[in-house]
């Protein structure tokens, strides 16, 4: 997808989205909270309620999350889509990326019960070094 289609999809995003996916770029905070980090994983804790969000973050070290409770969700992704998905409680996803690959995306809760996800990264086995993590 050329860069002109994807800045003309975010052109459609809310001023407040595109601005905030301006200023977070190289946000490696991929949870609400970091529940535990060791040489070898980073382990994240999201908890959405209805209507909250966790801002645009990026992902470059290889990872999987796990839905510990059912519902909806809404992401504005990097090249310009915005994805709606339904989860189910134990569903789970593996990444992985190349050296140089990233994802950039925020997610939100649309559904009408909280959403829960636990995310573990692998610091020592992915193709590219962890992002600082800001306080």
């Amino acid at each position: 997808m050329s860069v002109d289609v994807m800045e003309k999809r975010r052109a459609a995003w809310p001023d407040d989205i595109r601005k905030e996916f301006d200023t977070n770029q190289l946000n490696g905070r991929v949870g609400t909270r970091l529940l535990s980090e060791t040489e070898r994983v980073r382990i994240w804790e999201i908890r959405l309620a209805p209507g909250e969000r966790i801002g645009f973050h990026r992902h470059v070290l290889d990872y999987f999350w796990t839905a510990v409770t059912p519902g909806r969700a809404q992401s504005h992704a990097e090249d310009g889509t915005i994805v709606e998905a339904v989860y189910s409680a134990g569903e789970t996803r593996h990444f992985a990326y190349g050296r140089g690959e990233y994802k950039i995306h925020d997610l939100e809760n649309v559904g009408d019960t909280d959403l829960w996800f636990t995310t573990v990264e692998f610091l020592d086995s992915s193709a590219n070094a962890p992002l600082k993590l800001s306080l």
